[in-house]
């Protein structure tokens, strides 16, 4: 695993450690650290299209800033996915990332070793962005932002690709076809607007015993039955 190799890599290294400063950073400090010279025809920076909080969020819109000042938002988009993907398989990898114990080789080396599973047929970052994007988050001591990045990056390519998100919670995975039906109804419904698109996921959480809780844009709606049995319980206490 990833996470493996890390550890044995950081285990190894022999570097001084530096000294640590943590200071919140504007977002447009932030883009200029990596951005490269945006064409002369695009002179005004490229806002997000929606406000994120938090220092992720910080550095996930000076990310898209840059990405969107350069035409480089689809390749961005992917190397950031491909990121995300790995943080799923392995669980260990955060806790890596974010270790007090790591030295600035460490983190040199552990961005390298990441960039090294971006690499994709037919996907070039001709300006570099998302490396330079890496270097920055290891010379601020930020890596352990990375996967806090990536999920918000992905909440401003969807709001920038106009879709709405519908994630349905359910006791167990759904089938297609039962994913598709609940997708075609809330497409229909007030909840969308004209001209967006819906990106389903499904998650699958146990506790909720069965039925559905279904999460569209800000909106949740709880059919679950954990909930009535809560509703439930709370009638029969209050009668007593």
């Amino acid at each position: 695993m990833l996470s493996c190799r890390l550890a044995l890599q950081t285990s190894r290294a022999t570097a001084p450690r530096a000294a640590i400063v943590r200071r919140t950073i504007p977002a447009s400090s932030v883009a200029r650290s990596y951005a490269q010279t945006a064409p002369s025809n695009r002179q005004q920076s490229v806002k997000p299209p929606v406000a994120l909080f938090g220092l992720d969020g910080t550095y996930a819109s000076a990310l898209y800033t840059a990405a969107a000042k350069t035409s480089n938002l689809d390749t961005v988009a992917k190397s950031l996915a491909s990121l995300s993907s790995l943080f799923k398989r392995d669980r260990k990898l955060s806790a890596i990332l974010h270790s007090p114990m790591l030295k600035p080789s460490d983190r040199v080396a552990i961005a390298n070793e990441l960039m090294k599973h971006l690499t994709q047929p037919g996907v070039a970052d001709k300006q570099d962005t998302v490396r330079n994007f890496m270097n920055t988050l290891v010379g601020n001591n930020r890596l352990g932002l990375l996967e806090g990045v990536c999920l918000k990056f992905e909440s401003l390519m969807s709001a920038w690709n106009q879709e709405v998100e519908l994630t349905v919670t359910s006791a167990s995975p759904l089938d297609n076809r039962t994913l598709s039906r609940l997708e075609s109804a809330v497409a229909k419904s007030e909840y969308v607007g004209q001209g967006k698109k819906l990106k389903v996921t499904n998650k699958v959480n146990p506790d909720i015993i069965g039925g559905l809780l279904v999460e569209i844009g800000d909106r949740t709606i709880d059919l679950s039955v954990s909930s009535k049995m809560l509703k439930l319980n709370k009638l029969l206490t209050d009668s007593l």
